[in-house]
Formats: C-alpha cells, structure tokens, sequence
C-alpha cells in the first residue's frame, strides 16, 4: 500500500525554519512523536530530537552534522513521517509492523545537527550580510575549497565530527598537518574537544540515554564505516554486515585520515556498542536532491533494522 506524503518535500532541501515549521506540522498530525530541544546552536538555533515509541530498547540517528550534507536530514525526516503513517495506518514499513517496533523501541532522532552551517550551504544565509562576510572571510583562507558548497564546518569554523573526545589530539595532529590548523570550511578539530555548542549537545543528549546503537548519517560513497580503533563490540561487524545487505553500500573500516574524534568514534569507545557512520549517495557533496530516492530507498532497511536489530 502506498503511503501518502503531506509534509516532507522531497525535491528541496530543508533550511533550518522549513524544519522547524515541518516538525511542528509532523508533531500535530502525529501526537504521539515526543520533541525535544537539546542544545542550540552557535547562532542560538534550536537543535531538536524527535522521539519515536515509547519502548526500552534506545536508538539515536543524527544527520546534518555537515553542513553539505544536507540531503540526509531530508533522509531522516521522511522516515520519520512514513514510520509515523506505516504505525496509523497499521501497514508494515519495510516488512515490519511499526507498532511492534514504537512499543518496543524508542528511536531518537536529531535531524539537523548544524543548523547554521546548512543554512549557509542552502543558500539561506544572504550575500552581503554580516553574517555571510563572517563565513566568507574564513574561507578566503582556503580557496581551493569551494564556497560556499564546500563548507562543512559550523559558525565558528569547526568541523563537528572532528569535536568529539576519541583520541582527539590525533585527530588535531593529522587535520594540522593537512593546513587545517585554524578555523576552516572543513577539517578545523577546534582549540579542543566539546568547545562547540551543537557537538557538546549530542554528546550531553548521549550521556543522559543509553542508547543501544547509533547511526550518524553523511554524505557520501555507500559505504558504512563500523570500527572505531581496536575496539570490538558485540555484534557490531554482524549488524554492518545486514546494514550493508540491505542497503547495497560497502562495510568498511574508516580511513586513518579520519578515523578519530568523530561522533561514532566516540560512542563507540565510550559504550563499547554498535556505532556506525553511513555515508549515504555518491559524487560530490552536497549531493543534489535528485539523488533522494535512491538514497532514502537504499537506507530504509538501515533505519527501520537499527530500532530492532
């Protein structure tokens, strides 16, 4: 049975009011979604978690950790909206019965980590204004990096999957010899671990649950990265394995470049639980929109198998 669509757009991508409005929209249709702020950004944009179910059994997906990643906040929210038909209308979701997952799972969801990066990257923040010359005049530093379509980083110039306390200093050490050694579009690790507001709010969002997986959502190469330095938790690389089954994308462990510090690095040291960062689409960030279905077809399994596996 075909479900719907009412309030996700799929053809555009979200600015930071669009979501804020889609949330509202979603939360009045769909009563039972829990939301919550749990930090702000730099500029003092909310960021938000939406709660599915009401089970024991903790997720957490977050998205738009990178600003030109964009499209995966997209991916994330209609899944929030065709869980939230599947359960009303009491039709499966990816071969599964909703209600048997809302009530046996609490699948926490953060759409837009970085708020004011994406508005930036989606054309939201206007050319000439203070704000916009502050973006600009960090990235006149590194101009082979394209602007504004390369920024990945936040307000401050910090990339938020390099805040995170996972062998962070190895992180600065590699990102500095790269020439990220201050604020940048990409790849600036910050003056330390948690300095920025939207990283210390997931990471503060983490401690307060006990999340039994998480899955940080990226663009892009298909590919799912599992591993976090020697570190081996039960089950991981079998749950990858299904991941990779369903969706088509590769397993892989992560590169060395950029194999600490980021949000899964450190959940995974931290808990020592399945963590995995999904690298969702192909070609060059940010992904254009027409690559949505294909995305959001590749992934469902991913996201409707994490809240059960």
């Amino acid at each position: 049975m075909e479900i719907n669509k009412q309030i996700v757009n799929t053809k555009e991508p979200y600015s930071y009011t669009k979501l804020q409005e889609d949330i509202k929209k979603l939360k009045g249709k769909y009563p039972f979604l829990q939301v919550e702020t749990i930090g702000e950004s730099v500029q003092k944009r909310q960021i938000q978690s939406i709660r599915i179910g009401t089970g024991a059994n903790e997720v957490m997906y977050s998205s738009s950790i990178h600003a030109n990643e964009y499209i995966t906040t997209t991916v994330l929210m209609k899944f929030i909206e065709d869980f939230c038909e599947a359960y009303t209308k009491e039709i499966d979701i990816f071969e599964h019965n909703p209600k048997m997952i809302f009530n046996a799972s609490s699948i926490y969801i953060v759409p837009m980590l970085n708020p004011d990066g994406v508005d930036l990257v989606t054309g939201n923040v206007k050319e000439g204004t203070e704000d916009y010359n502050h973006y600009k005049e960090i990235a006149d530093q590194f101009s082979s990096i394209s602007f504004p379509s390369g920024w990945k980083a936040n307000y401050n110039g910090v990339d938020l999957n390099l805040q995170f306390p996972a062998r962070w200093n190895e992180a600065r050490e590699i990102k500095f010899s790269q020439g990220f050694n201050k604020p940048a579009p990409r790849d600036f690790v910050g003056f330390g671990p948690l300095t920025e507001p939207e990283a210390l709010a997931i990471y503060n969002f983490t401690l307060m649950h006990n999340f039994r997986l998480i899955l940080a959502y990226h663009t892009q190469g298909e590919v799912i990265f599992w591993q976090y330095a020697n570190f081996m938790p039960q089950d991981s690389e079998e749950i990858g394995k299904i991941f990779s089954m369903v969706s088509g994308y590769t397993l892989s462990t992560t590169p060395y470049e950029s194999a600490n510090a980021g949000l899964k690095d450190w959940f995974i040291q931290q808990y020592n639980r399945p963590g995995y960062t999904i690298e969702a689409g192909l070609g060059t960030n940010p992904l254009p929109m027409s690559q949505f279905d294909k995305i959001y077809s590749d992934n469902i399994g991913i996201l409707v198998l994490g809240s059960i596996i």
